[in-house]
C-alpha cells in the first residue's frame, strides 16, 4: 500500500497539528494505558512519544512502505519497547486476544473497510480490552456533512484515502465495543471539513 505524495506529506501536517494542540489529544488518548498494546496504522510513530511507562510493548502495524521506515526510527526513540510491523488493519498480525489495549488514531478514516478492521481489533483484544481511539469522523449537523460530501468527491485523492463521512464512532459501538469515554470536538478550526473528531475509551464485551 503505497502514498507516496502523501507520506512525504502527512509528517510535515502532522507536526503542525502537534504543535497546535494534538500532542495534548494524544497525551489524552493514551493516559493510563498499560501492558501490551496494538497500535493500528502507527503512520510515522507519532504516537511513540506519548506513551507512558507502564506499557511493557507496542506493537506498531504500517502498511504504507515511507511511513513506516520513520516509524522504525521513531521507535529507536520511543521511552517503551515498539516493534514496527507491516501489515493492515484488515488483517492485524496478532493472535486472538494477544493484547490488553488497542489504539487507532486517525486511521479509520483511511482503512479500506473500517468493519472488518474494528472486527479485527476485537479479535486480538483479550476480552475487557481497551480500544483507545482518536478519529475524525462525520459530522452531526446535516449541512456540516452535505459539505463534507462534496469536499469528499476529491479529498481521498489528496488524502491517502482517507474518508470524511465515516461514522466511525457508530462502528465501534456496532463493532462489539462498550464505549465508556468519548469526547467530541471540532479541530483544528471548525471550519475545516475534517475538523469533527470524537476521542475516547470503549471496552470488548467477553
Amino acid at each position: 500500500m503505497r502514498h507516496p505524495v502523501f507520506a512525504r506529506l502527512y509528517p510535515r501536517i502532522a507536526a503542525a497539528g502537534e504543535a497546535a494542540g494534538a500532542a495534548e489529544h494524544r497525551d489524552e488518548l493514551l493516559a493510563g494505558v498499560t501492558g501490551r498494546v496494538i497500535e493500528v496504522g502507527s503512520g510515522h510513530g507519532i504516537n511513540f512519544a506519548h506513551y507512558p511507562e507502564t506499557v511493557t510493548e507496542v506493537v506498531a502495524i504500517e502498511p504504507e512502505p515511507s511511513l513506516r521506515a520513520r516509524a522504525e526510527e521513531a521507535a529507536r526513540e520511543a521511552p517503551v519497547p515498539v516493534t514496527v510491523i507491516e501489515g493492515t488493519a484488515e488483517q492485524l498480525p496478532g493472535e486472538d486476544e494477544a493484547f490488553d489495549v488497542a489504539v487507532t488514531s486517525l486511521v479509520l478514516c483511511s482503512v479500506r473497510d473500517a468493519d472488518a478492521a474494528l472486527r479485527e481489533v476485537r479479535r486480538v483484544l483479550r476480552p475487557g480490552g481497551e480500544l483507545r481511539f482518536y478519529e475524525h469522523i462525520r459530522a452531526g449537523q446535516p449541512g456540516f456533512v452535505r459539505y463534507q460530501k462534496i469536499v469528499n468527491v476529491v479529498w481521498p485523492l489528496i488524502a491517502g484515502g482517507c474518508q470524511l463521512v465515516r461514522a466511525t464512532d457508530v462502528s465501534i459501538s456496532a463493532a462489539g465495543f462498550t464505549v465508556e469515554k468519548s469526547r467530541y470536538f471540532r479541530f483544528p478550526a471548525p471550519g475545516v471539513p475534517a475538523s469533527p473528531h470524537v476521542l475516547g475509551l470503549a471496552r470488548r464485551a467477553p
